[in-house]
């Protein structure tokens, strides 16, 4: 028996009617019935196809305020019958129900009511009844019945229609049930996290669209999977096909510049920063950024939040660099950038909102609220006799941005708007101070005068003790150590000035 079916009623009822109108032209011209609701019915007669009304169907009209059109056994009948079952065919034919061979439906926008800020009960008349169920009902005999359930779908429908004509394989009306569960799958999570609000998650329930499969993950004998919408957030000017790694680095350069108010520059290189400098001008900042560690910058990620200019592309195309991310870019930048075939340009459309974070553990998930925090000068409690000065205040608040955004254990060290070195992933804090001052002197930084940013407390003197050694003359880090005092005592006898904040800011 041939899987291929013929469409000859189709069931219509949708809000979004772009792209719908060359879908009936295929569908009338193959000599398809047309069903349908309100807005859908006018709008398919106005084309200038006959339409029967939904409400002529089942005998009743749309009641209790539009919750109520196609609930109705006529209509779900229609869908759910099986065509080759002698029972069901007995049954449709005793109650005059018409076979529905294609359902063209897609939902109430409640994700984009819930975002807007309406009141609960316009959020609640966004949870749909009956354009769910005719997906649901439609999806599950796909052996009989297409089901599309979404505007996404229209292009390949029109695709198939033109193909071959009013028919579809089960090839084809599968791969649109799967589809619809996906849009039916997604739609209820979001309500559920609507719902799931007080106190904390109950359950884990996550839908995201727009599956890409990447080259490979983080290695080549590794599979890797985006699901996301990269496009909104992003537009791609130039450069080769993004990888998984790439997208962790740029994951991390944006969190990290969104930071920061004034012009800045940032270079990262697997998910750290290496380079770091906030100046008066986009150039002056790459500069600065760059002498950080011009070491780490081959092969790094570049982020910056102001227009990249020509002259500042003149000097970032001195370097090899994988990713170039700014808000915008004037034409003779990107005519320097664009020599390098293989080089990405992005440019950010849109902050990151998203406000948890997600990754596997064991056989589960964990999920936590991403770290939003950002210190502000009145949450620097200054714990030492010598007090704070303004500019260890604004260089403290900035090396304490970078530790955030760095792996734990770390140290991050810095002056005058400059990150001069830092110290990550390591196993002890004395270990992540170490790396960081060999790496400034390294480089040729003297640290007389610079700042220490600790991404957590200090359990022990020894941590300012080697900073002071070094010539560092202030400190930020969170406190909470049942020891903090000695830390205290030592810059209050070398005349250090120490400020906790409060906030510890682990990132492993």
């Amino acid at each position: 028996m041939s899987d291929i079916k013929n469409i000859k009623t189709a069931l219509i009822s949708v809000y979004h009617k772009d792209g719908l109108d060359e879908i009936l032209s295929l569908l009338h011209n193959d000599g398809v019935k047309f069903l349908s609701t309100g807005g859908t019915q006018t709008f398919i007669e106005s084309l200038g196809y006959p339409c029967d009304a939904v409400e002529d169907l089942t005998g009743y009209p749309s009641i209790l305020g539009g919750r109520v059109k196609t609930l109705h056994p006529k209509v779900f009948g229609g869908i759910l019958n099986r065509r080759e079952h002698e029972g069901d065919k007995a049954q449709i034919a005793q109650y005059e129900i018409p076979e529905i061979d294609l359902v063209i439906v897609d939902l109430y926008p409640f994700v984009d009511t819930v975002a807007s800020g309406a009141s609960n009960a316009d959020i609640i008349e966004k949870i749909d009844i009956g354009g769910i169920s005719l997906i649901r009902a439609a999806a599950k005999n796909y052996n009989d019945v297409i089901i599309v359930a979404s505007k996404g779908q229209y292009s390949p429908l029109a695709e198939m229609l033109r193909r071959n004509g009013a028919k579809s394989s089960l090839d084809e009306r599968r791969w649109f049930a799967k589809e619809a569960f996906a849009v039916s799958s997604a739609y209820d999570s979001s309500i559920f996290n609507y719902f799931d609000l007080d106190g904390g998650p109950s359950a884990l329930r996550v839908a995201i669209d727009g599956a890409k499969t990447m080259r490979y993950g983080e290695n080549p004998h590794q599979k890797g999977f985006f699901f996301g919408d990269f496009e909104k957030m992003f537009t791609q000017l130039h450069g080769k096909e993004i990888s998984y790694n790439n997208l962790l680095d740029i994951d991390a350069a944006v969190t990290l510049i969104s930071e920061f108010a004034d012009p800045t520059f940032a270079v990262l290189k697997h998910n750290n920063a290496c380079g770091v400098a906030t100046r008066a001008t986009i150039l002056d900042a790459w500069k600065d950024a760059l002498a950080g560690d011009p070491v780490s910058a081959f092969g790094g990620v570049l982020v910056t939040n102001g227009t990249i200019d020509e002259a500042t592309a003149e000097e970032i195309n001195k370097i090899f660099f994988e990713v170039v991310i700014a808000p915008a870019y004037t034409d003779d930048a990107l005519k320097v950038l664009q020599q390098k075939k293989n080089r990405i340009i992005l440019v950010q459309n849109e902050p990151l909102s998203t406000k948890m974070s997600f990754r596997s553990c064991l056989n589960g998930a964990l999920g936590q609220e991403r770290d939003l925090k950002i210190e502000t000068p009145d949450e620097l409690k200054c714990v030492t006799n010598r007090a704070l000065t303004g500019e260890q205040i604004t260089d403290l608040l900035f090396a304490n941005k970078i530790v955030k955004n760095s792996k734990s254990n770390a140290i991050v060290l810095a002056k005058n708007g400059q990150l001069y070195a830092s110290g990550v992933g390591q196993t002890s804090r004395v270990d992540a101070l170490r790396q960081a001052i060999a790496k400034a002197q390294s480089f040729g930084f003297d640290l007389k005068g610079a700042v220490m940013a600790s991404d957590a407390f200090f359990p022990f003197p020894d941590c300012v003790e080697i900073a002071y050694e070094a010539g560092i003359e202030a400190v930020v880090h969170p406190g909470g150590s049942i020891r903090d005092q000695e830390s205290v005592d030592f810059c209050n006898a070398h005349d250090m000035a120490m400020a906790v904040t409060g906030f510890r800011h682990f990132k492993h």
